[in-house]
């Protein structure tokens, strides 16, 4: 693998960035994304490769523990019932119901089994809230809002990949649905990874006073956010959700037994620069890895399946709180769509579609397509519209 092409996209992500001084109106990430499509056509970073493995082990790891180990415990506290169910019941009945739409609404256009499209459907409802937090304390002030748009992204990732494990098993091997054992999985691979990730969280917490040399310390938290992931996996086990607990944990502990002044001004000195620079790398690679799939006949399918991935996260979302009292007092029908905008497609969702594409060959391409053109469709025009319309319904 040549490195040059990856440094100078690096470099173009360091511009793109510093050019960019006010993120309100135009968030960096679609414009990298945009940029990305356009160096696809350049022959010199044809030698580039963005494999899901890439994405997962590389990029993944330390940009879900950068935000769980920033994720205040209090927010946890005050909104851990509504971004546990959202990010797991919420998730599920959001797959059910947008694959059925999308099943129905491709019957103009294509002949399109209806576990493809659940399978579009779950590769479509992990959530990215890149940039997307800062704009909604920006704009509006109201933290909860960003708390639950943040919390929710870092839980349903790991949901995401065991439904789209079973339901790819499904599409691509004719393999039979038993609900039991989606359960017994979801809950084994689920629960352990959480279990991993507290219990090597609150070991790491302990360890770092073993040194007071910030360096070391740091260099312990990237054997953490790594190892932790990999461990996870190594025991088939949720990576995603071990490292996000366990940098949870490392939060959960700031203040109350972690007394070395330095080590969180390191720990966000470092990681502050790793999370930039995998930014800049990620959302280029995003849109060179996209555009080889955008050349396709059913762009208004696409169009329709992105209106329709908001249109039923706002259902499920204005439904379900209505349910409860407390979650209805909290968010009303103006907060409801709000949060159903920033529910924008990312990182995790350019994963599952790779790991689709090494699995499936060519009897994906047309679902490859539809589901890359709603996340680029969902990361550049909800980044845009997510300041406006903040400032708009929270005003």
């Amino acid at each position: 693998m040549h490195t040059t092409p990856y440094i100078v996209l690096l470099f173009i992500g360091y511009l793109i960035f510093t050019i960019d001084k006010k993120k309100e109106d135009l968030p960096v990430p679609p414009i990298l994304t945009l940029i990305g499509i356009g160096l696809f056509f350049i022959p010199y970073f044809s030698s580039i490769e963005v494999t899901e493995n890439l994405i997962y082990h590389i990029f993944l790891p330390g940009l879900l523990f950068i935000s769980a180990y920033r994720f205040p415990p209090s927010a946890l506290k005050e909104n851990g019932g509504i971004i546990g169910f959202f990010a797991t019941i919420g998730l599920i009945l959001t797959v059910i119901l947008l694959g059925s739409i999308i099943f129905i609404m491709s019957t103009p256009f294509i002949s399109m089994s209806f576990a493809g499209a659940i399978l579009i459907a779950a590769m479509l409802t992990p959530t990215d809230p890149v940039s997307v937090a800062s704009i909604l304390k920006q704009s509006s002030g109201d933290e909860m809002m960003a708390d639950v748009v943040e919390g929710e992204s870092l839980i349903n990732d790991g949901t995401s990949i065991v439904i789209f494990s079973v339901v790819s098993g499904i599409f691509l091997n004719n393999e039979p649905f038993s609900f039991s054992f989606f359960l017994g999985e979801f809950l084994l691979v689920s629960l352990g990874g959480i279990f991993v990730g507290l219990l090597f969280g609150w070991l790491f917490s302990k360890a770092i006073h073993f040194t007071h040399h910030k360096e070391y310390q740091v260099m312990l938290s990237i054997v953490v956010a790594y190892g932790i992931f990999n461990l996870a996996e190594f025991l088939d086990l949720s990576g995603v959700l071990a490292t996000v607990f366990a940098g949870i944990m490392l939060s959960f502990e700031f203040g109350r037994t972690i007394k070395e002044d330095h080590f969180r001004e390191s720990l966000d000195n470092f990681w502050g620069i790793v999370e930039i620079s995998i930014l800049s790398l990620l959302f280029l690679l995003i849109g060179i890895v996209s555009a080889d799939h955008l050349s396709f006949n059913y762009w208004w399918l696409a169009i329709l399946i992105f209106l329709a991935s908001i249109i039923v996260r706002f259902i499920i979302i204005a439904g379900t709180t209505q349910v409860f009292p407390k979650w209805r007092q909290k968010i009303g029908w103006r907060k409801s769509f709000l949060l159903s905008w920033s529910g924008l497609k990312g990182t995790m969702s350019v994963f599952l579609i790779l790991s689709l594409s090494t699995q499936g060959g060519e009897r994906t391409d047309v679902l490859l397509s539809l589901t890359f053109a709603a996340v680029l469709l969902s990361l550049i025009i909800q980044s845009i519209g997510i300041y406006p319309l903040s400032k708009r319904l929270l005003k």
